[in-house]
């Protein structure tokens, strides 16, 4: 079990998917929670129901509202691991809670272990607003 920062709280467990690169839900996610920016190198790869492990995001205010209507529709990730925080994404996750009820956890780890982070295996995010922890 490791230890990780809260930016929205919510409890999840999934099967892990570790993008190379930053994303942004606006324009680079469909309404199935499928990759479909074209220049992204996982292009094709469903999110939806998976703990989203990426650095960052990529930018774009209305990613929020992307994700925050893919948490409505169940097509969102499961969670989301980020090594940096991002308001944007965490926004987007609070937004869906305040509208809709739903918690989709959202957590930064800090490196090391954001890089030797296990995704060869079902993780568990258990994020209350004071602490957080992943384990497997």
């Amino acid at each position: 079990m490791i230890p990780a920062r809260t930016l929205h709280p919510g409890t999840a467990i999934g099967e892990p998917i570790r993008l190379a690169s930053p994303l942004s839900f606006w324009g680079g996610t469909d309404e199935q929670g499928r990759i479909v920016d074209a220049h992204h190198p996982q292009c094709g790869t469903i999110l939806a129901g998976r703990v989203l492990v990426m650095e960052s995001g990529r930018g774009s205010s209305s990613a929020s509202s992307v994700l925050a209507e893919q948490i409505r529709a169940h097509t969102a990730p499961a969670a989301i691991i980020l090594a940096r925080p991002d308001s944007i994404i965490a926004l987007g996750a609070l937004v869906a809670h305040e509208l809709y009820g739903l918690a989709t956890p959202v957590v930064v780890l800090d490196r090391p272990a954001y890089d030797d982070l296990p995704t060869d295996r079902q993780l568990r995010i258990n994020a209350d607003p004071e602490n957080a922890t992943i384990s497997w």
